[in-house]
């Protein structure tokens, strides 16, 4: 199984929202939701009382917006120049908020800002590969600083980079991975590079028969 992804941009350009042709309305921000399920799962109160935050594979923008509107500095991340270019769009006069067009890995080796929590809602850590990403984080949270993310349950029994046709089964390929893994890797991982206070659980759905979530929380040392 490959270790490098494919993962094109080009992808990511018309992910979210879906609602008609045209240019879209910003959506509302007014929730900060880290499952799948509408009123399902924390809020923002899972990272604790950041000053500073830096949001991986940030998409619309709709919850680093939530949080540049609590006081927050947020920079938020995303792998594609057009859905950074339409969040600049919509929310570019919003302050304690920065749009920022980069691959996690090449960003976070490059940039010397450090942040109180970092975070990824069915982001960048799914579709990227935990081992040279998750202590490049590490290495830019301040004392005490939290990761936290969050993305679909794994499939029991199948671990690791998963490939899939970003663009369905028609049309030019376009190749994603997403690295999935049970809870109690993640936090064999976490542990490995430094995190404490990690917790790693699957948080089921509203209805124990639909996917649930993976949600993740550690810090890094005092």
């Amino acid at each position: 199984m490959p270790r490098e992804s494919t993962n094109l941009p080009e992808y990511w350009d018309t992910y979210k929202p879906h609602r008609g042709e045209g240019e879209q309305p910003a959506p509302e921000a007014d929730v900060f939701a880290w499952t799948q399920y509408d009123g399902h799962g924390p809020g923002e109160e899972f990272l604790g009382a950041p000053r500073t935050a830096l949001e991986l594979g940030a998409a619309e923008g709709r919850e680093a917006v939530h949080l540049a509107r609590k006081g927050v500095d947020v920079v938020a991340l995303d792998f594609s120049a057009a859905q950074v270019a339409r969040a600049r769009r919509w929310w570019g006069e919003e302050p304690n908020l920065t749009f920022v067009q980069a691959e996690a890995v090449d960003h976070l080796t490059h940039t010397e800002a450090t942040y109180d929590a970092v975070f990824s809602i069915w982001g960048a850590i799914w579709f990227t590969d935990p081992e040279p990403l998750i202590p490049l984080i590490a290495e830019r949270l301040n004392p005490g600083g939290v990761l936290a993310f969050s993305q679909a349950e794994p499939i029991e029994g199948f671990y690791g980079p998963q490939p899939m046709y970003g663009n369905g089964l028609s049309g030019r390929k376009l190749t994603l991975l997403r690295w999935s893994y049970s809870p109690q890797w993640w936090a064999d991982l976490l542990k490995r590079h430094g995190f404490a206070e990690v917790d790693a659980q699957v948080l089921a759905a509203p209805n124990p028969e639909d996917v649930g979530t993976l949600i993740v929380r550690a810090h890094v040392p005092q």
